[in-house]
Formats: C-alpha cells, sequence, structure tokens
C-alpha cells in the first residue's frame, strides 16, 4: 500500500494545483459587473447571470480544495481508504479519481 499511497499522494497535489488555479480564474471571473454604455441591458443582465454561474463554481472549487487539502493531511493516517459510513475499503480507483472522497460509491448515494 506503501506504493499506492505515494500514487494518492500525487494525485492529492496535482488536484490541489489545478484546483488552485481553478480558483484564481473564478476569482477573475467574478468581479463585479461594470455598468456601462458599451454593453446593452441584454448582455449586462448575461453577464450578471455568468457571474453567478461562475460564483457556484468558485464555492465548488474552494470546497473541493478544502477537502483535498483535508485527503492530504489524512493519508498517512491508519483509517485512509476506508468509507467513513461503512467503514469498508474505498476502491483505489475511486481514491484515483476523486480523492477528496470520504465515502465508498454505494455510501455516497
Amino acid at each position: 500500500m506503501a506504493l499506492d499511497k505515494l500514487e494518492i499522494r500525487a494525485k492529492i497535489e496535482v488536484e490541489i494545483r489545478k484546483t488552485e488555479e481553478s480558483i484564481a480564474e473564478y476569482k477573475e471571473l467574478t468581479q463585479p459587473v461594470e455598468p456601462e454604455n458599451a454593453i446593452g441591458r441584454i448582455s449586462r443582465m448575461d453577464a450578471i447571470n455568468n457571474k453567478s454561474v461562475t460564483e457556484a463554481a468558485l464555492r465548488k472549487a474552494k470546497d473541493k480544495l478544502e477537502k483535498l487539502y483535508f485527503a492530504l493531511s489524512k493519508l498517512d493516517d491508519d483509517d485512509f481508504g476506508l468509507c467513513v459510513k461503512c467503514r469498508c475499503p474505498i476502491p483505489l480507483g475511486r481514491i484515483l479519481l476523486m480523492p477528496q472522497s470520504r465515502t465508498c460509491v454505494k455510501c455516497s448515494h
């Protein structure tokens, strides 16, 4: 399992970097929409709607980042990789796909 933990650690670190980059982009895109004469009312409403969608994506990315850091901090714990609900092992494929996941597929539904 030591090799698996190295692979998992690398995956988590890559996901952290990608998520931090996404957060930086989302923050840039969620700047206030300035009322200017250059865009019409419909375009302004569209820009405000897009900003709302981006703000939701920003919140989701921040939540994911928090979970990734938590997973990284727990990687060396004896119970890492066990579902927090049923205590069964979480398949390595799921951990590599979603390293922030703390439940098995069955319990996640």
